[in-house]
């Protein structure tokens, strides 16, 4: 089964998101920070890390840039899902190793739509 870790300082955001996965069949993994999220993604070795931005102490952005630059964890798809939706956000979120980029609310088709993508 594969498995999401979905990493967001939201209970509801995280609860909306875990629903979508799990309904679909996906098997979920929660972290509430940027810091539990990159403790998580070296332990469990999730197949896709779903990353919100805005979090206190280590940001989305933070996150995904040491998740992609630590050999442990660079082979590890990162879609941040996040409020921000300027173009510039995208940009960065790309540079710093995302494969994607999902605004919120997440709509369930897309965001279904985009893990097919990125695990096939």
């Amino acid at each position: 089964m594969t498995r999401i870790l979905v990493v967001d300082d939201s209970p509801t955001e995280l609860h909306v998101i875990c629903t979508m996965l799990e309904k679909n069949g996906y098997s979920v993994i929660t972290a509430s920070s940027g810091e539990e999220g990159m403790t998580r993604a070296r332990e469990a070795k999730p197949d896709v890390v779903l990353m919100d931005v805005v979090m206190p102490g280590l940001n989305g952005f933070q996150a995904t840039r040491q998740l992609s630059q630590d050999p442990e964890t660079a082979s590890i798809p990162v879609i941040m899902v996040t409020t921000k939706d300027q173009e510039t956000d995208r940009v960065w979120a790309m540079r710093q190793g995302a494969r994607d980029y999902i605004v919120k609310p997440v709509r369930e088709k897309e965001l279904i739509k985009s893990l097919k993508e990125i695990l096939s």
